[in-house]
């Protein structure tokens, strides 16, 4: 019967490296725990409170400009909640046509880099996604991009009477602005 012999020396656990490794880890770990706690996420979250405006059920009338002549009349809702304990802002909205046909969709997140001081805005739509900065004056907000010749304005504000009032503008060159998308909506208990 061999006895097998065991070696610490020749065991990688045990290695001086692993051993340095480890006490590096274990250095840094107990560091970090006596560092006061980052206030990141309690920044992020009192900018985020800014749209808070925004959180429940809005319901109402959207018209969507296809072309010329051809405008669709459909209701538009849009739901929003924090998610993350505060740090990020779902949308989902819909568009149903008067028979309750669902027409169109669309998810997007709200969050802020306390890092750039900035609000980022990710909507996805069909298939496609789109990230942008999005702008928080007083009681609204605003995002655009440029989809080939044609750059995008969105722009949402909160009217006198407490209601959603959203606008698209599409413009191309130097023409002036074209209208493609209105909505008015209603916050709902």
């Amino acid at each position: 019967m061999k006895t097998a012999i065991f070696s610490f020396s020749h065991t990688p656990f045990l290695s001086p490296r692993f051993l340095a490794a480890a006490f590096l880890i274990s250095f840094t770990l107990s560091l970090a725990a006596q560092q006061p706690p980052s206030n990141s996420a309690d920044v992020q979250r009192e900018a985020m409170r800014k749209l808070s405006f925004l959180a429940g059920h809005w319901s109402g009338p959207v018209t969507i400009v296809r072309g010329p002549d051809e405008a669709l009349h459909l209701t538009q809702s849009e739901d929003v909640e924090y998610k993350l304990d505060g740090l990020v802002l779902l949308i989902e909205g819909k568009s149903t046509s008067a028979d309750g046909k669902g027409l169109f969709s669309a998810l997007a997140t709200i969050s802020y880099d306390d890092a750039s001081h900035t609000y980022h805005f990710r909507a996805y739509h069909d298939g496609h996604y789109l990230d942008t900065e999005l702008s928080v004056p007083a009681n609204g907000f605003s995002w655009s991009f440029t989809a080939g010749p044609a750059h995008i304005v969105n722009t949402m504000h909160l009217t006198s009477k407490g209601e959603w009032d959203e606008v698209t503008e599409a413009i191309v060159g130097s023409n002036p602005p074209r209208r493609s998308v209105e909505m008015l909506l209603q916050h709902k208990p």
